[in-house]
């Protein structure tokens, strides 16, 4: 059976129940699925690789961190066809998150509206989780792994946090994202600020060369960034990107604009969209990378892709990979192999 019936015949009864419920039931139930086989008739797509950040990735469409926060379900995940998997966000320390409920689905606009606040359970049980996957252990594919700050950790101290995570994730990552673009922890999306963001890159790049050297490896870093910026705060951007030599950036975050969904239920209700509603700020976001970046870093493009025209318009606006997320949840697994045969040799 394919992913795309089953995938009609689960929807269904997914989308009856609250969303962070139907998140809890899809992943146990896809990593059974895994490990009994049932997912081995799913169809892969075709290799078309991409050397991206030193990184030969085996198709360009990868899956965004915060489906899986806590890295317990990268085997499952896996076998989906995706050519990168990025899991996470994970902090140092575990913590529950913001209050129930704090998901929200608009399905007129093909959207998702979520405060999950980095819910997880800690860099520690993180890593533990990828040590323990095949996928790691048997070395796959390419494995993204997320981290950001303790939501109680003062924001003039959140490079701490970044670093304790970074020195503990980096043996197992394919590359590590620096996520400073969620919503919902307070104050986070001040470290997009120039002298922030500087004094957070500078520690970090420095961290960075220190590990490479006692792991006799290099990892990339990507910073991940949010939608809701003008101009001039994307080319700072760049500009401490290139300053700092940092290998990616991915474009973009879930957005805290209501403007596309203002009508509908649920928009009143706090935290970031996600979806179709952030696609054309996402593609402005890269567009005004490559503006400022040309070729010297690559731009990992994310945000709204419910299709594989969709995925190709973020190729075109500039980025080198895409990322899918809230589009699997509308669309199901399918998605990822309609989005690589669009972009086969593009």
């Amino acid at each position: 059976m394919s992913e795309k019936l089953l995938y009609s015949l689960a929807r269904p009864f997914l989308f009856a129940i609250d969303p962070e419920a139907a998140h809890n039931l899809t992943l146990p139930a896809l990593r059974r699925a895994a490990g009994w086989g049932l997912t081995s008739s799913f169809i892969k797509p075709a290799s078309d690789p991409r050397t991206v950040m030193g990184i030969t990735f085996p198709n360009p469409v990868g899956l965004a961190a915060g489906l899986d926060k806590d890295g317990a379900y990268i085997d499952g995940l896996a076998t989906l066809g995706f050519g990168f998997i990025e899991v996470g966000t994970v902090t140092p320390r575990a913590q529950p998150g913001n209050p129930l409920p704090r998901m929200f689905r608009l399905p007129e606009a093909k959207a998702i509206i979520n405060r999950m606040g980095f819910n997880n359970r800690g860099v520690d049980a993180f890593v533990a989780n990828v040590q323990a996957s095949r996928f790691y252990q048997n070395k796959e594919g390419v494995l993204g792994l997320n981290i950001g700050k303790n939501a109680d950790t003062p924001i003039e101290r959140a490079v701490d946090d970044y670093l304790i995570c970074l020195r503990k994730v980096y043996p197992y990552a394919s590359y590590v994202t620096i996520n400073i673009s969620s919503p919902n922890t307070k104050n986070l999306r001040q470290l997009q600020g120039a002298s922030e963001l500087d004094a957070l890159l500078s520690q970090l790049k420095d961290a960075q060369q220190r590990l490479a050297d006692e792991h006799q490896r290099y990892v990339p870093i990507a910073l991940k960034i949010a939608p809701d910026m003008d101009q001039e705060q994307i080319q700072n951007v760049a500009q401490a990107l290139l300053r700092h030599r940092i290998d990616g950036v991915i474009a973009t975050n879930t957005t805290i604009s209501r403007e596309a969904v203002k009508n509908l239920k649920h928009a009143n209700e706090t935290g970031g969209l996600s979806g179709q509603p952030v696609f054309e700020s996402s593609n402005a976001v890269i567009r005004g990378l490559k503006q400022e970046l040309g070729t010297t870093i690559p731009i990992i493009g994310v945000g709204g892709i419910l299709s594989g025209s969709d995925a190709k318009a973020k190729l075109d606006a500039g980025a080198s990979l895409v990322q899918l997320y809230t589009g699997l949840i509308y669309e199901g697994p399918a998605l990822v192999r309609e989005c690589a045969a669009a972009l086969y040799g593009k």
